[in-house]
């Protein structure tokens, strides 16, 4: 596995030097302005990279402003209490994706935030979570919440200032080559490989996961 220095080099000669790759990179928000990010925007953001899943992001950019208005600003208290009447009325929106999986996650992830109020609320759980044990809110977030364990809700967190990699495409080709994995991490050895990695990463760079994230993206 490649230092991160090496990997950071590859990635500076591809976009033109150091000074053009650092200004392609995200930085997380501080963990205190993340805990600030009211439960209905988490909501909505889940929401939005679930609705956009398997369609061009335009789509749902587009009916943003009706589907916000749909789910009533997607407030949580409202959504978790979604009863078939409702549910029965958005599928015939035509504001809306009109998915019967993806409107049902809307209540299910609904459900999910409100049982982080008991922890401090889903932005003190998210903004405090340690960076070296990401593979573990992913974990929480697959067993208790609704199509956001994988990178959907990698999306939706990196999109909110998380602290976060994204395994995308480039990022997994990136992994393999580093011979980190084998293949696109589903199983729990993998990701736990992966997170190892990252830690390793960061102890060599002193940089965020978002930050080693984007490098190893620019990096193919």
């Amino acid at each position: 596995m490649r230092t991160f220095d090496d990997l950071y080099a590859i990635s500076a000669d591809r976009k033109g030097g150091a000074a053009a790759l650092e200004a392609l990179l995200n930085r997380p928000k501080p963990a205190a302005d993340i805990a600030a990010i009211p439960e209905e925007d988490w909501l909505a953001a889940f929401s939005a990279a679930i609705f956009s899943t398997g369609l061009n992001w335009k789509v749902v950019e587009n009916k943003w402003p009706g589907i916000l208005e749909a789910f009533r600003g997607f407030d949580v208290n409202a959504c978790s209490m979604m009863g078939d009447d409702w549910f029965d009325a958005l599928m015939a929106d035509t504001r809306i994706v009109r998915n019967g999986a993806k409107v049902q996650s809307v209540r299910d992830n609904a459900v999910f935030l409100k049982s982080l109020r008991d922890r401090g609320g889903a932005g003190k759980v998210f903004g405090e979570w340690p960076a070296r044990d990401f593979i573990g809110l992913l974990t929480l977030m697959k067993s208790e919440g609704a199509r956001i364990g994988g990178t959907t809700g990698q999306y939706a967190l990196r999109r909110m200032g998380v602290d976060s990699f994204l395994l995308s495409r480039d990022v997994v080709g990136r992994l393999i080559a580093e011979g980190v994995i084998d293949k696109a991490p589903t199983s729990k050895k993998a990701l736990t490989a992966v997170q190892g990695a990252f830690n390793t990463w960061m102890d060599q760079s002193g940089r965020s996961l978002t930050e080693i994230s984007r490098v190893l993206a620019f990096s193919l």
